[in-house]
């Protein structure tokens, strides 16, 4: 048996996973990775990441592995950065070049009359 102030407190939460569903699920989909909420998230992990080997670099009186570690994940960060940019530079470009292709397949399409 539920109770009347449950009721209410139902559609509430299947709002909220339905929300939380919605973002997970876009994260699949192709073109995902452009999502700005997505690269604020990535970066926030890189750098939280970052700020972990930091802190036990110092911890453990400058470890040489924990330095090897960060280098690495700064290289990581540094070519995740680059691949979205290098995708968003292909997107512009198909962007820009969309409507000369289609005004070119049009007029292939056409019969020549002469």
């Amino acid at each position: 048996m539920s109770s009347p102030t449950e009721q209410p407190d139902a559609p509430i939460v299947q709002e909220a996973s339905s929300n939380g569903g919605g973002f997970f699920s876009n994260i699949l989909t192709p073109g995902s990775s452009l999502n700005p909420t997505f690269l604020l998230i990535l970066d926030g992990a890189f750098g939280l990441l970052l700020v972990v080997l930091l802190s036990l670099f110092v911890i453990t009186h400058w470890n040489i592995h924990l330095l090897f570690l960060m280098v690495i994940e700064g290289c990581l960060w540094a070519s995740v950065k680059w691949f979205v940019h290098e995708l968003q530079q292909v997107q512009a470009q198909e962007g820009a070049s969309s409507p000369r292709v289609d005004a070119e397949e049009k007029n292939a399409l056409k019969p020549k009359t002469e």
